[in-house]
This record gives C-alpha cells, sequence and structure tokens, in this order.
C-alpha cells in the first residue's frame, strides 16, 4: 500500500471513532442530555469513516484490472 492510502485509513478509522464518540454523546450515553443534531453528526462522520477504504480498496481493485493497453493509452487513469 502507498503512504496516501495508508493515511486515507488511519484518517476513516479517526473518522469512525470520532463519529461514534460524538453520536453517544448526542444520544446521552455518555451521561449528559440528548441532543439530535449532535447525534445526526456523528452518524454522517462515522457513516464517512466507513466510506473511506470502501472506495480506497476499489480504486486498488479498479487499478489491478486495467488492462495493459489502457496502461499505456491512459496512464492506467481512465
Amino acid at each position: 500500500m502507498t503512504p496516501g492510502r495508508v493515511a486515507g485509513c488511519v484518517v476513516a478509522l479517526l473518522l469512525v471513532v470520532v463519529g461514534v464518540a460524538i453520536a453517544a454523546a448526542g444520544m446521552g450515553w455518555t451521561g449528559n442530555g440528548s441532543s439530535t443534531s449532535w447525534s445526526v453528526i456523528g452518524a454522517v462522520l462515522a457513516g464517512l469513516g466507513v466510506a473511506l477504504p470502501i472506495s480506497i480498496v476499489q480504486r486498488v481493485r479498479q487499478d489491478a484490472q486495467a488492462s495493459e493497453l489502457e496502461r499505456r493509452r491512459y496512464g492506467g487513469k481512465r
């Protein structure tokens, strides 16, 4: 894996952890009152954290499946 992909996975992990923490606080699971807006923000962050590595893996698969002609003609970026 390239350093950029590793960094993307680390960012994704941080998004999931922070998103779950914010959502839990927004739902009142940490002891404080609940807030719908913080619950939604936390859920969105966690969802983005899940989607990011999926897109990274998909890009790796597409690069692996590129034919030799596509690599020569388009530089593998089609």
